[in-house]
């Protein structure tokens, strides 16, 4: 049984995603994050970050923060969504880890300046847009004849898709991005994606379209 910290952000719906896809047990927390609830002492110590999402294995006695993190772990534990050896291995990391060290980060900041920042920081504000719009680009040409990032279905799509379903927040136009939109309509379709933004959307007290997956989350 697993315990799921979570707030309805793009990198907490990565691990619901994984979770549904593995139809292992779980249950869900539910970390309110314009209430600051990450930072009450119950929430804090477990995890330095104060952070979702946040994993608890109770059969194994642990507490494991970080979506990229939770997400290898579950795929090595249940030896799914990612290769055990090999080139194809490394390419699912590979992406993993450009994802929370650049999609992540960039798409994060530029969805602050867009919805919560009052003030005009137009600098930041560009400089956010055009690196979030050449993050996209990248995916649009990674995805050129393929159905996923990587050869087969893995963690780096359930990484990945979250950040690229909130376009239209990140003010990203992906009509001549064609690659990515079908992309987004594919993984959309698939019946864990379904299953995890239903569960997200049920516990998620914004009105619709305007979500926390711009609010620091790991």
């Amino acid at each position: 049984m697993y315990t799921l910290y979570f707030a309805p952000t793009a990198n907490g719906h990565k691990i619901l995603i994984m979770l549904e896809a593995l139809g292992v047990p779980y249950q869900i927390r539910r970390i309110n994050l314009t209430k600051g609830e990450q930072h009450q002492p119950d929430f804090a110590r477990l995890t330095p970050h104060e952070k979702i999402p946040l994993l608890v294995d109770h059969e194994q006695a642990l507490t494991l923060p970080e979506s990229a993190a939770i997400l290898q772990y579950l795929a090595e534990t249940h030896s799914r969504f990612l290769p055990s050896a090999g080139p194809e291995r490394y390419a699912v990391l590979h992406w993993l880890a450009w994802q929370i060290s650049s999609l992540g980060p960039m798409a994060g900041q530029n969805y602050h300046f867009i919805h919560q920042n009052g003030e005009d920081h137009q600098y930041a504000r560009s400089r956010y847009q055009a690196q979030t719009e050449h993050l996209f680009n990248t995916v649009e040409k990674a995805l050129a004849g393929r159905e996923f990032i990587c050869p087969a279905y893995s963690i780096a799509d359930m990484a990945i898709y979250p950040w690229l379903r909130i376009h239209a927040q990140l003010n990203v136009d992906i009509r001549g991005l064609p690659h990515v939109a079908d992309y987004l309509q594919r993984i959309a379709a698939r019946e864990e994606v379904l299953a995890a933004y239903a569960k997200g959307a049920a516990l998620d007290p914004l009105p619709p379209g305007r979500s926390q997956a711009g609010v620091a989350a790991s």
